[in-house]
């Protein structure tokens, strides 16, 4: 069976650092490619079909996600509703892999467009174990730290939504 990865803000390459067989990118940008789609995630959700793909990665793009939007007075959270699209989008067993500058590194903090600033805690806490902190916040979903590393400024956070239903706690 054929595996398929989404890179999310990919531009006019999407990168494929699992060697899938099929290869497609999201981006806000209307691009000429029938494999990149268009979306602006921080208010629309990755589109298409629930449990479409094998990996999922966001190379230098979780950062610029906004914590927090006030729409037509309403709070909205667009850093944690992408998480749960993400989750939404992989099959069972599938990965996330997230690579973005982190806390402490100037290179975090430097570009204006940097909203989300993430630290070695953000993901195991928020989102994974039994009872990931981000559902209060609207987060539906529960991954498994799979592992991460900081290489230079730049951390590296790998996550997998369970195999089965009954590892993942009902999210």
């Amino acid at each position: 069976m054929a595996t398929t990865t989404l890179d999310l803000g990919c531009g006019p390459n999407p990168q494929n650092p699992y060697n899938a067989d099929e290869v497609y990118g999201l981006d806000i940008r209307q691009l000429d490619n029938p494999r990149i789609r268009s979306a602006d995630l921080f208010v629309q959700p990755i589109p298409g079909p629930d449990g479409e793909f094998d990996f999922i990665t966001a190379f230098h793009f979780i950062e610029h996600m906004p914590r927090v939007l006030y729409v037509d007075g309403r709070t909205i959270f667009p850093f944690v509703r992408l998480m749960s699209e993400i989750y939404r989008k992989l099959k069972p067993g599938g990965v996330f892999l997230s690579a973005t500058p982190s806390f402490p590194h100037p290179q975090a903090w430097q570009d204006p467009t940097h909203v989300n600033i993430i630290t070695p805690e953000t993901f195991p806490m928020y989102f994974a174990g039994l009872d990931p902190t981000a559902r209060i916040y609207g987060f539906q979903g529960r991954f498994d730290m799979v592992k991460q590393e900081q290489r230079a400024h730049v951390l590296f956070s790998e996550l997998r939504r369970p195999l089965t239903p009954d590892q993942d706690d009902a999210a």
